[in-house]
C-alpha cells in the first residue's frame, strides 16, 4: 500500500491534522499553528480567486471519486482476505443484477427485527425505511410490536428511549469516502453518521462502521454485547448458511478474536446490501433527464437553474464525476445555522439548554489528536451534508435536517432564503459563532422560486415513471 491508502485506513486520531488526500506540498502560512491569522488571508483570496476555488473543489470532487475506486481495487487486498472478496464496484452501488451472497446476508440482517433487544422490536429498516428513501418518519406511534417517531426522532428498541437526532439515510451511503481531514480546502471529508463518527477505521468502509454501530446503542437496538448478535445468527440455521456461502468459512465464535471480526463481517454484508442497485438506484427522473430520456418541466427546470444561482451545489454537487452519477453531497460538514428541534424536546421533557448538539465540534473536542481537538470550536454545530437524492419521498410525513427540526421541503428551502431576515422571526440557531452566513440566510428568492426549487428537488426520487406527476415511486 502506498502513503495515501495507509493515511485512508488508519485510526483518524493517528492522522496527522494537515494530511490531504492530494498530499500537496504547503506554505508554511497555511499550517495550523497559523489557523487564527490565515483564516483573514483565505477570506480575502477566497474573495478575489473564487474560479480558482471553485476549479480546486471541482478537481477535490473528482479525484475524491477516483481515489476512492483505485483505493478499494488496490488495496483491499492488504487489508483482510474475507474483506477483500467485496466487489468494489457493487460497494460503490454502480453494479446490476441480483443480489451477491454477501449482499443477500445483509440484507436479511437489514430488515430481521429480531435483532434488537427485546427481540422483535426493531430492524435497520425501522429507521430506514426503503419507501422514505431509506429515511425515517415524521410522526408514527408506537405499535406492540414496534416503534415509533416523534418529530423525526426514532424510537429504540427500548419504550421510550430516543436519541436526539434524524435518521440519516441509508441509500447512497456507501459513497461516502473515510472520514479525514482535507488541509488544502481547510475541511473535514466523509464518514457516515451526521457527526463522521463512522470513520471507515473498523472494517476498511465508513459503511460497514456506520452498520455496526446501532446493534450496541441502548438508544437503539440494544444488545448487550457483539457476542449476543452474532449468537442470534449462530442459532439460525438459515443465518449459518447463508453465512458460509457468503464468507466461505463458517461462523465461530471460539475466541475474542473470532467474535471482533466476525462481527465486523456483519457490517460488511450490511454495507454490501447498501451498496446494491435495489438501494442505490440511480432511476429518479432527474437520472433520466441527464441520459436524455425525459426532460423537465419548466418549473423544474427553474428550479435547477435557481438551486445552481443559489450555490446550493456548492455542497448538494450535482455533477457526474468519473462515472458516477450526481450524489447531490460533497460529503463536507457545515453549520447552517439551525434551531433546536424544540417540539421533540419539549415532548420529551428535555431541557434544551441542556441539550444543545454541536455535532462534529462536539467529536472533535473528544479527539486524542491534539490539533483536531483544537479545531472543535470551529466545527460546532455542524453537521455532514446529506445527499438529497430521494429526499422528498415520504414527505408528507417526514422531517429534514439532522435534528427534524424542519417539517417540509417548502420550509428548508424558505429557511435558506431568510433565516437572517427578522421579519420571519426564525427561532435562534443552537451556535450562531459557526454559522454559515455566506450562502444561507438571505438569498432574496421569491416565494415563486422557492417553490421552483422544491420542485426541482422533488425530481431526485428513485423510481420515477413517465407521466405521472411529482412521481416519488416505490422502492
Amino acid at each position: 500500500m502506498n502513503e495515501l491508502q495507509i493515511r485512508l485506513l488508519s485510526n483518524p486520531t493517528d492522522l496527522p491534522p494537515t494530511s490531504n488526500l492530494l498530499t500537496l506540498p504547503r506554505s508554511n502560512d497555511y499550517s495550523l499553528g497559523n489557523l487564527s491569522i490565515t483564516k483573514h488571508i483565505k477570506k480575502l483570496l477566497t474573495f478575489f480567486l473564487k474560479p480558482v476555488i471553485m476549479i480546486t473543489i471541482k478537481v477535490k470532487q473528482f479525484l475524491f471519486a477516483l481515489l476512492g475506486i483505485a483505493f478499494f481495487a488496490s488495496c483491499q487486498k492488504d487489508l483482510d482476505v474475507q474483506q477483500a472478496d467485496i466487489d468494489q464496484s457493487r460497494i460503490r452501488g454502480l453494479g446490476a443484477g441480483k443480489l451477491n451472497a454477501k449482499a443477500e446476508l445483509g440484507r436479511k440482517i437489514y430488515f430481521d427485527s429480531r435483532f434488537s433487544e427485546p427481540s422483535g422490536m426493531q430492524s435497520c429498516s425501522s429507521c430506514h425505511l426503503p419507501h422514505m428513501g431509506y429515511v425515517g418518519m415524521g410522526d408514527m406511534p408506537s405499535g406492540p410490536n414496534s416503534r415509533g417517531f416523534r418529530a423525526g426522532i426514532g424510537e429504540g428498541a427500548v419504550a421510550g428511549a430516543f436519541g436526539g437526532r434524524k435518521p440519516p439515510s441509508a441509500a447512497y451511503a456507501t459513497f461516502a469516502p473515510a472520514f479525514t481531514y482535507d488541509a488544502l480546502n481547510d475541511e473535514f471529508i466523509g464518514g457516515l453518521f451526521w457527526d463522521g463518527r463512522a470513520t471507515g477505521a473498523v472494517t476498511g468502509v465508513p459503511a460497514g462502521d456506520q452498520a455496526i454501530g446501532p446493534f450496541l446503542n441502548p438508544l437503539e437496538h440494544n444488545h448487550p454485547s457483539e457476542a449476543s448478535v452474532l449468537t442470534k445468527l449462530m442459532n439460525d440455521r438459515k443465518y449459518v448458511e447463508m453465512w458460509s456461502k457468503a464468507w466461505g468459512t463458517s461462523l465461530k465464535m471460539d475466541t475474542d478474536q473470532d467474535i471482533a471480526a466476525n462481527y465486523k463481517k456483519i457490517g460488511l454484508a450490511i454495507a454490501e446490501y447498501e451498496a446494491s442497485t435495489e438501494v442505490n438506484q440511480f432511476t429518479s427522473k432527474f437520472d433520466a433527464v441527464q441520459k436524455n430520456q425525459a426532460q423537465f418541466t419548466a418549473l423544474e427546470q427553474q428550479g435547477m437553474d435557481l438551486f445552481v444561482q443559489a450555490e446550493c451545489d456548492n455542497c448538494h454537487t450535482m455533477e457526474a464525476v468519473a462515472g458516477v452519477p450526481a450524489l447531490f453531497t460533497d460529503f463536507s460538514y457545515d453549520n447552517i445555522g439551525l434551531p433546536q428541534n424544540t417540539e421533540f424536546l419539549n415532548t420529551m421533557k428535555r431541557n434544551p439548554s441542556a441539550n444543545l448538539d454541536g455535532g462534529l465540534g462536539s467529536r472533535l473536542k473528544e479527539s486524542t489528536n491534539p490539533q483536531w481537538k483544537a479545531l472543535a470550536p470551529d466545527y460546532m454545530g455542524a453537521f455532514k451534508t446529506p445527499t438529497l437524492r430521494n429526499v422528498a419521498k415520504g414527505e408528507a410525513n417526514k422531517r429534514f435536517m439532522h435534528n427534524g427540526v424542519l417539517k417540509s421541503l417548502k420550509e428548508v428551502v424558505h429557511f435558506y432564503n431568510t433565516r437572517d431576515v427578522a421579519a420571519e422571526n426564525w427561532p435562534a440557531p443552537e451556535f450562531p459563532a459557526t454559522m454559515n452566513t455566506r450562502r444561507v440566510g438571505r438569498l432574496r428568492l421569491t416565494d415563486a422560486e422557492e417553490n421552483a426549487i422544491v420542485a426541482f428537488m422533488r425530481t431526485l426520487s428513485d423510481g420515477w415513471q413517465p407521466g405521472v406527476t411529482n412521481n416519488q415511486g416505490v422502492l
